[in-house]
């Protein structure tokens, strides 16, 4: 049984024998000993790096490292006596020597090469792992690119998608072991030693040659950012002072008080009409003010520090914040007393109201009653006119159009308001006269029931064939899409028969072998051939179906 250790290299833990841990800590300390003090942290660095790397090998599922271990890791890396030998050794050698040990045979791994890149590394990476010069590697995937776009063999797109491919997938070379695999050379310490000393060397100058660069432009670049930061905080603050001062404005706007000095905008007025309650009244125009005043505080307040960062403005926050929480018990008081008038008109009402029309005109003429409104009555908000006792509401007229088989024309009228449990007080000055229906433009109710949202519509029933004629073009909606739909095939019904562009086919009950065609009865295989005959695009009246119900004095026509 031996006695184990717990040791850290380069940020890795292992597990050690006691004995091992002795000869390990003798071998690192003479390496140490063999190098220069400002290069020793390094090197011994990427050395331990190379450690980690020969343990994970060596210990497999092993979990402790042995003396054996240590000894595999002192005969890769070498014997500092050894290595002593080998330094004489390479300051004694020629300069051709030097030369022909620059190629080397070593087996090799794939890497990025951060020191000799263009683009991410990976052709000085790949000319390294192929033994290639990096310029002709370079050169072979540009041509292979700019082939792609000439010719259907090869695709540029896949090009750079490879390339991207191998940047995310290769690692880049990071440590002085990295480096040396892939250059193929062997991981001991002479070449560590060496290749920390490259990438001390590479970072240095890089760091060095880019302050250089930093110092040289340093004037032009505080000036560049500093100009690009002025326009933009000065851009920004000019949109947050347009919206502010737009806020502001309409906050003061609630009051009555246009941008131009002016009362024309009536708010208590329009106010009044609808909160007889003074206290209401106030709570809502404040509600209202706040809503507007605080978010035009707060970007007047981010405009005036862009433009003047300096400027201070005591206890902003304390005043904003205090103007908050008034508005939110406000909003709070306003809510209660919305949900308190809602809950007097729930539900909906709804009456209708039949309006015969007496007349032997086979078309009805729409128009519309211009209203008069007596001269005591203010105009208010959402088209309304009011003297305090009774109430005209414009109305958007809307006819639907509903064609029955009957023989007088009548006209619903559907009076609607909120409150189930509340009578229907409407006024609606509908005029008919002849066939000339004249509906108004303005209904009338009760002050009193202001809240309860009166509408109104209208459903004209007419018979079948009756054609509706709108006199004005403006101010009535009609909805008559059978009408349109009759209209557009050719095909008008009356009672007893059809007229289809303009031939008229009827058929006698009590003959049920014969068609009447424009008053001429003909027997029902000669009536087929007059069909044809006659001038009817059956093609543009979409497959015409007639059918004759037996013991009935009509004829059903159908379009499909």
């Amino acid at each position: 049984m031996n006695k184990t250790l717990s040791i850290g290299l380069a940020g890795f833990s292992f597990i050690i024998e006691e004995h091992a841990y002795i000869k390990l800590s003798d071998y690192l300390s003479a390496l140490r000993n063999s190098l220069e003090a400002s290069e020793a942290d390094e090197v011994m660095h990427d050395i331990e790096i190379r450690m980690v790397e020969i343990f994970k090998d060596s210990l497999g599922k092993r979990e402790v490292i042995n003396a054996e271990d240590v000894d595999r890791v002192v005969n890769q890396i070498g014997r500092p006596e050894v290595i002593e030998e080998q330094e004489e050794a390479y300051y004694s050698q020629t300069t051709s020597n030097k030369t022909k040990n620059t190629t080397y045979n070593g087996q090799r791994q794939l890497f990025r090469d951060p020191e000799r890149q263009k683009i991410a590394g990976v052709c000085a990476g790949l000319a390294h792992y192929t033994g290639m010069d990096i310029t002709l590697m370079r050169a072979i995937w540009l041509i292979i690119a700019i082939l792609g776009l000439f010719t259907a063999a090869i695709s540029t797109t896949v090009v750079v998608l490879l390339y991207i491919i191998l940047w995310i997938v290769l690692p880049k070379a990071e440590t002085a072991s990295d480096f040396l695999k892939m250059k193929g050379k062997p991981v001991n310490f002479d070449n560590l030693k060496e290749e920390s000393t490259k990438i001390v060397q590479f970072a240095n100058e890089s760091t060095q040659r880019v302050g250089e660069i930093y110092n040289e432009n340093k004037p032009y670049i505080n000036r560049a950012g500093s100009s690009i930061w002025n326009v933009f905080r000065y851009i920004v603050g000019a949109f947050f002072a347009f919206i502010g001062g737009s806020l502001l404005l309409s906050s003061f706007a609630v009051f009555g008080v246009s941008a131009f000095g002016s009362g024309d905008i009536n708010f208590f007025d329009n106010l009044g009409f609808y909160l007889q309650d003074s206290n209401l009244g106030f709570l809502v125009v404040a509600l209202g003010f706040l809503t507007l005043f605080i978010p035009a505080l707060i970007f007047c307040y981010i405009a005036i520090k862009l433009f003047s960062p300096k400027t201070k403005l005591n206890n902003t926050g304390y005043v904003i914040g205090a103007l908050a929480l008034i508005w939110i018990a406000l909003s709070s008081a306003a809510g209660f007393s919305a949900l308190k008038y809602k809950s007097q008109y729930s539900g909906e009402n709804e009456e209708t109201q039949n309006v015969a029309i007496t007349t032997e005109s086979d078309s009805l003429l729409l128009d519309i009653n211009k209203v008069t409104i007596p001269a005591n009555f203010k105009s208010y908000w959402d088209d309304v006119y009011s003297d305090g006792k009774s109430i005209f509401k414009e109305d958007h007229i809307y006819v639907e159009v509903k064609r029955e088989d009957i023989k007088e024309p009548y006209i619903v009228l559907k009076k609607r308001a909120d409150g189930y449990n509340h009578p229907l007080n409407m006024d609606v000055p509908l005029k008919i006269s002849g066939n000339t229906i004249s509906f108004p433009n303005y209904f009338r109710y009760d002050y009193k029931d202001r809240f309860r949202d009166y509408r109104l519509d209208y459903e004209l029933v007419v018979p079948r064939t009756m054609k509706i004629i709108k006199l004005k073009e403006w101010g009535i909606n009609v909805d008559d899409e059978s009408e349109e739909s009759i209209n557009n095939s050719g095909i008008q019904i009356e009672k007893d028969k059809v007229i289809i562009n303009g031939q008229t086919i009827s058929y006698d009950s009590n003959d049920k072998d014969s068609i009447i065609i424009n008053d001429r009865k003909y027997p029902k295989a000669q009536a087929e051939k007059m069909l044809d005959s006659l001038n009817i695009d059956l093609d543009e009246m979409k497959n015409l179906n007639i059918q004759i119900n037996n013991g009935e004095k009509e004829i059903s026509i159908k379009t499909k």
